[in-house]
């Protein structure tokens, strides 16, 4: 896997100061992306194990509140395999701090279903880590620039880690 940014001290990407992923790879391609350069499996710097030192190293303080992981697209099988060491380790490490994961594909449909577009091996462990996940494609008919944490209406914010998973935010 390829990452396109690493953003330390974001506070768009999630409640509080965090660390913010960028990797690289995304097949959904919606009109208006605000990081279509990332869309390209090939664009950026390789993903390594000292990217995730780095990233793990980068959430230490106390201020910073978690990481979030944005793309390209996260949860693409490939990106889901090479993400998987990093949010374990980093549940491992903080577990009183959160995770987000921005992804154009839906919750239900694509990613918990078997039969889901990118559920592959990793996607239960994957999500077991995943404190809040936006999921959801952007769509630039319903973008809507009051929206907490999204970017058009469509979009969802779910809470995995507890039951139900409901929405802190409800889409409309």
């Amino acid at each position: 896997m390829k990452y396109a940014n690493i953003k330390y001290y974001d506070i768009a990407n999630g409640l509080g100061v965090r660390t913010s992923l960028f990797v690289s790879g995304c097949t959904h391609r919606c009109s208006g992306c605000f990081n279509e350069i990332a869309w390209d499996f090939n664009y950026g710097t390789e993903f390594t194990e000292e990217t995730i030192k780095t990233l793990l190293d980068s959430c230490r303080p106390s201020y910073i509140a978690g990481l979030s992981l944005l793309g390209g697209e996260p949860m693409e099988p490939s990106n889901q395999r090479a993400l998987l060491p990093l949010v374990r380790q980093f549940k491992e490490q903080y577990p009183g701090k959160t995770i987000w994961c921005y992804t154009g594909y839906t919750y239900e449909t694509d990613l918990v279903n078997s039969d889901g577009a990118a559920h592959c091996e990793a996607t239960e462990p994957l999500l077991q880590c995943i404190d809040i996940l936006v999921d959801g494609k952007f769509e630039q008919d319903l973008y809507d620039i009051s929206l907490k944490f999204r970017g058009s209406r469509n979009q969802r914010i779910l809470q995995l880690q507890k039951p139900g998973c409901p929405e802190l935010y409800p889409s409309g």
